[in-house]
């Protein structure tokens, strides 16, 4: 009995996490670039009675044994990097990447940090940052006298002054990606730190060698698909119930047991 209420317990501490999880996806529906999370579990050890192959009296070989299983627990919560839907802006300096790759930025520590999030921002000094004034790098500054700003596919920054009826080129958007970037450090403000899982960030121009190409005045959404969300909420509602009621179960047989004693 005292194992069923263990194991019962373990399945509704893991969709409690999943639930948890979930919430955030569903909350972050329309952050730009956000990336979902889905949780994933395992089971955990085996309480082992009898051993499969196990010598038997007369001498033959069990073919099975007598396992009982104690419970789960969440091994990961996996972000999936697929693309969202791009949304158009008409803003000049809205990038979205289509692809893989992620604008690099530099924190005020001085460290590297990376999003997807492509509204970018002039400075009081004309650089590029994010929204919360991180810089691009590397550094574009774009002039006080500006009338005109592109983005090429490519990541070139051009821009046009009054009188000037040819663009001038002032830098350029370069693009990073990992091996794992699901093994990328969420540390907020759309922002992702490299570590040991995600492997070494690769430089490169976008639209080459593999790299995403970058559109001008589009953004990308999110790519929480708010049905999948919610079917997954009623399953993991549906799975703590469950165990709750195992709970439940094995405590009317423990209490018909102490009255039997």
């Amino acid at each position: 009995m005292l194992r069923a209420l263990t194991t019962a317990a373990t399945g509704m501490v893991a969709q409690q996490m999943n639930i948890d999880v979930i919430s955030n996806n569903l909350a972050n529906v329309n952050t730009t670039g956000y990336k979902k999370v889905r949780t994933e579990f395992q089971d955990l050890l085996s309480q082992t009675l009898k051993a499969p192959g196990a010598q038997g009296a007369q001498g033959t070989n069990q073919p099975v044994g007598i396992q009982i299983g104690l419970g789960t627990r969440t091994s990961a919560t996996n972000r999936i990097f697929t693309e969202g839907v791009m949304k158009s802006t008409g803003n000049k300096l809205d990038v979205a990447i289509e692809g893989d790759g992620f604008l690099q930025v530099q924190l005020d520590d001085g460290t590297p940090a990376y999003t997807r999030d492509g509204s970018l921002k002039i400075d009081g000094n004309g650089q590029l940052t994010t929204s919360d004034g991180f810089i691009v790098q590397p550094q574009v500054t774009i002039p006080a006298n500006a009338t005109d700003i592109t983005i090429t596919s490519d990541g070139r920054v051009s821009i046009k002054t009054a009188g000037d009826t040819a663009q001038t080129e002032v830098g350029s958007l370069q693009l990073a990606k990992f091996a794992n970037p699901a093994g990328l450090e969420a540390i907020g403000k759309n922002l992702y730190k490299e570590t040991s899982g995600s492997g070494t960030a690769i430089q490169g121009t976008a639209g080459q060698e593999g790299f995403g190409s970058l559109q001008q005045n589009f953004l990308e959404g999110s790519n929480v698909q708010v049905v999948e969300e919610l079917i997954s909420l009623i399953q993991a509602e549906r799975a703590f119930e469950v165990n709750s009621k195992l709970i439940t179960a094995a405590d009317n047989m423990l209490k018909n047991v102490n009255r039997i004693g």
